[in-house]
């Protein structure tokens, strides 16, 4: 019960039901406030209970100085968690353990439950193996439940043993755009009160939903489990950016152009650790569906949330996506009721402006490694012939020149591009040729686009143009089509344009990630072998959100985010080294050449299918009993019990050791003495190079480990399927093939040197931290700018605290990454402002103490702490514990041990 100091509690009336919900206009000052900050209002009024949460909080909130920098914290709780299974298999590992712990401290196991919904779709497992065929969706499941049964097992049970938790089986969708097609309430209705609905989520892209007025963004599994079990999250009141959208989108632009262009600005402009909101009156002109695929982009900008606030469009899509009368109309009612109903014509207070004119927006792509770097389509052959410079061999370097481009052309690519063609000869005997630029992925994936109705289509309308002028796929290129819901081939059945997508390859291949996460499947052997025999930069086009190093497939080296239509386009151009936007892509069946201006189809044939196309039954039909799953899914046998009977032999799930040796009393935290540096790294290094979400290489200590326990090279699955296994993923640290690691200079993946030997050889990441470990030798990591950037992966943060790393030293970090490092254990410092490892002349092979930690035993929190090396360099570090409940969870060896003290003391 709240303590409601405000008098705030209040009841709503709808039809024929009344809610109690706790009125916002109670409390002085709330009118000015941003949409999101208001949400988070509400939420502190009704979670006040005097002692975590009280009225000084909520003045604090109300009366928020838009230009200061954060300083007051907050306690936020979220109405319900959202998971995938890549981060939430690891999250009941952990949950299952905790029963257990509870139980061997002496308390009551059945403490361990979510105190609010916890919903787990299974979206991440679905490798694209088979492809181009009408068989492949139906093999590649197969596929995936053999190598993922012990994985499904484990969740069927979790889905029987916990309370409040529900799974979401494989084949259905992917979870954020499952999120906002069905999951998602807008407004929350629980125990008589009605209240926004509000979301942490254990992957980046929960922040899609912000499309839909909901509050909610990723976090690391370890914060997640807390928050299932009623942990509220610490956060210090944040920055909000005003970002006023004007006119409309001209013809030929997508939302993907649009989402590339606004990245491109917030990432510019520095947004990490902010939330961002759109107003102003070209928010009406933004439908729904490109809404969430702008909240979908947050990450890739930085913010931790991307709001756009409830009104008309939103109702629309509400009542598109089958919900409820009664909900629809409380949606409407509640949010007229407290001002959260988006008034174009207000400008709330904002601590930063930045302002877009749609009207401005041209066609677009990103890469080839990070999604903020945004590409004018007209200039991405140009641009091409830049970066390829930087994947290719000295020797095709010095040949340049057998494509030239016309003298106007920058001086930089005046001499053309690197070739090396090479002859390849496909199953069926014919012949091409493979060169640096070709397209060897093409994929339509990720919950970015295709829960966007508007550019899905576009891209079937091309492909029908496109085979109605006799045109078809370079014989190269892997083409894929993995929708984020079944929905999408309803009404690509509807409209009739199934069969031209089928015609150029991109057949369904399950429902996904796929390719964005880095499970595009094996390139064709043939492909595959010419491309790592001659060391070939070919490339990947998706329409994901995600093209960093490694991820996409390991024979790729450079990949580019584009709008599905685009993919399509440049699966049937075939190479990079086009301008499609001048030159033809093919040639019709009388060889006449087609650019892609001829197959571009119109606004109007786009809105015109999306009308006629698409229904609200769908959406009811797909999503009827979407937890029960098919019969492969309820055939699977499943142990029972509250404690889950582990098995040692399994490869995939096994208890974790963060709870062993624990006791109810805490450990007073130290000084670090005599650390060795395990990895030196440069700026942008993310999670996937910390973790790597994709395939596991057969001589990695990974893949040693699992030749060792009798899996075979082709049941190996990939890392992510395998974090319930602690093992696999301790190897499996810092593994990403393209990290440098500059303390082991002319290695690429994962390597350093092991100063525990003789010499300091050159050694695996892993066989290093063994040696340390056993010499009782503490880490470091040292690291640039932006460290832990991309996905909230907490195998990251976790994978650093089983190896030893006691301290990470960066110029800068990723807000999840930096909270996940502290809810393992692991310190976040920062190097003074203005220095680099580099100028303090920081060469990895010092040994580094680290004094005054030591002060957080007393209840605060230092500033900076003392970091001295044996060459003499010393500096002071900023210590990067943010608020008083990171030091807490600090304090206590990590979030995980923190919560599990106060529920036995409860």
């Amino acid at each position: 019960m709240s303590a409601n100091s405000f008098d705030a509690r209040s009841t709503l009336r709808v039809g024929d039901e009344s809610y109690e919900i706790f009125r916002l206009d109670k409390v002085e000052g709330v009118a000015r406030l941003p949409y999101s900050l208001k949400v988070l209002l509400e939420n502190l009024l009704r979670t006040e209970d005097g002692a975590n949460i009280t009225a000084d909080h909520i003045r604090a909130l109300a009366t928020w100085d838009a230009s200061a920098q954060p300083s007051e914290e907050i306690q936020f709780t979220p109405a319900r968690v959202i998971m995938q299974d890549f981060t939430g298999v690891p999250c009941v590992v952990d949950l299952a353990t905790m029963r257990e712990a509870v139980k061997e401290l002496g308390g009551d196991p059945s403490r361990i439950n979510p105190l609010a919904p916890a919903e787990l779709v299974i979206d991440h497992s679905v490798i694209a193996d088979r492809f181009g065929t009408p068989e492949a969706f139906g093999q590649n499941v197969e596929l995936e439940y053999g190598r993922n049964k012990e994985r499904y097992q484990f969740l069927r049970w979790g889905q029987t043993a916990f309370d409040e938790f529900k799974v979401v089986p494989p084949g259905t969708g992917i979870v954020h755009q499952v999120n906002i097609e069905h999951l998602a309430r807008t407004v929350m209705v629980r125990g008589g009160q009605a209240y926004p609905d509000t979301l942490v989520g254990t992957d980046s892209h929960t922040t899609m939903v912000n499309g839909l007025g909901v509050l909610g963004w990723g976090v690391g599994g370890i914060e997640a489990e807390a928050a299932m079990l009623g942990q509220p999250v610490s956060m210090l009141i944040p920055r909000v950016v005003g970002f006023k959208l004007t006119g409309e989108l001209p013809i030929g632009t997508t939302a993907t152009d649009l989402v590339l262009t606004i990245t491109e600005m917030l990432r510019k402009h520095g947004v990490v650790g902010k939330f961002v909101e759109f107003y102003g009156e070209g928010v009406s002109a933004v439908p729904l569906a490109n809404r969430a695929t702008i909240g979908n982009m947050s990450p890739e900008f930085g913010s931790t949330a991307a709001m756009f606030p409830i009104d008309g469009e939103t109702i629309s899509y509400l009542r598109l996506t089958g919900r409820s009368d009664q909900q629809i109309a409380l949606v409407e009612a509640y949010a007229k009721e407290q001002g959260l109903w988006l008034d174009p014509a207000a400008e709330p207070d904002f601590s930063e402006k930045l302002e877009l004119d749609l009207s401005t927006v041209v066609p677009s792509i990103a890469g080839p490694k990070r999604p903020q770097d945004r590409i004018v389509l007209a200039d991405a052959k140009q641009q091409f012939a830049l970066d390829v410079r930087n994947y290719v061999l000295t020797s095709d370097l010095d040949e340049a020149g057998v494509e030239s481009f016309p003298a106007s052309d920058a001086p930089a690519v005046s001499n053309g591009m690197p070739s090396h063609k090479v002859k390849v000869t496909a199953p069926d005997g014919t012949e091409y040729e493979l060169d640096h630029g070709a397209v060897a992925v093409a994929a339509i994936t990720s919950c970015t686009n295709t829960s966007n109705p508007y550019v899905m289509v576009a891209a079937a309308l091309l492909a029908k143009k496109a085979v109605e002028k006799g045109l078809s796929r370079k014989p190269w290129v892997k083409t894929t089509l993995a929708p984020g819901s079944k929905v999408v081939m309803d009404y690509y059945d509807r409209a009739g344009l199934t069969p031209y997508l089928d015609k150029l390859g991109f057949n369904l291949v399950g429902y996904g990630c796929t390719t964005c996460i880095g499970n595009s499947g094996p390139l064709p052997d043939e492909v595959s072998k010419a491309v790592n025999d001659h060391d070939l930069a070919v490339v990947s086009v998706l329409s994901g959100n995600r093209n960093f190093e490694g991820r996409i497939n390991p024979d790729v080296k450079m990949n580019y985010l584009a709008s599905p239509p685009l993919v399509v386009a440049y699966a049937i151009a075939g190479s990079m080294k086009i301008d499609i936007t001048r030159e033809a892509i093919g040639s019709d069946t009388d060889g006449h050449p087609v650019f892609l201006t001829d197959i571009w189809p119109s606004e109007q044939e786009v809105e015109e299918v999306v009308a006629s196309a698409i229904g609200q039954e769908m959406f009811a039909n797909d999503y009827a009993d979407v937890f029960a799953g098919d019969a492969q899914w309820q055939a699977l046998p499943i142990p029972t019990g509250n404690t889950f009977e582990w098995d040692s032999e399994s490869t995939y799930v096994r208890k974790p050791p963060y709870f062993e040796g624990m006791t109810m009393q805490t450990t007073p935290v130290s000084d670090i003495e005599g650390a060795r540096v395990l990895a030196k790294l440069g700026d942008s290094v993310t999670t996937d190079h910390i973790s790597p979400a994709g395939a596991i290489k057969a001589d990695s200590p990974a893949g040693t480990y699992l030749t060792e326990h009798g899996v075979d090279r082709r049941d190996f699955n990939s890392y992510g399927s395998r974090r319930g296994n602690h093992e696999v993923m301790i190897r499996g640290t810092f593994a990403n093939i393209r990290l440098r690691n500059q303390i082991a200079p002319g290695t690429e993946g994962g390597f350093t040197r092991d100063f525990t030997v003789d010499g300091a050889p050159v050694s695996t990441i892993y066989d290093a931290s063994q040696n340390y470990q056993a010499a009782g030798v503490p880490l470091v990591i040292l690291a640039g700018k932006e460290y832990g950037s991309g996905s909230s992966r907490d195998w990251a943060a976790k994978g650093t605290a089983l190896l030893g790393v006691k301290a990470v030293i960066a110029e800068s970090y990723e807000r999840i990454h930096r909270s996940n490092l502290i809810g393992m254990g692991v310190l976040p410092l920062q190097f003074p402002e203005g220095e680099t490892a580099a100028s303090l002349g920081l060469t990895g092979e010092e040994t580094f103490s680290i004094s005054g930690v030591t002060a957080l035993n007393d209840g605060g929190i230092p500033q900076t702490v003392k970091v001295t090396t044996d060459g003499g360099k010393d500096f002071d570090a900023k210590v990067r514990i943010d608020t008083p409940g990171e030091a807490d969870y600090y304090r206590n060896g990590g979030i995980m041990q923190y919560v599990l003290r106060s529920l036995i003391r409860k």
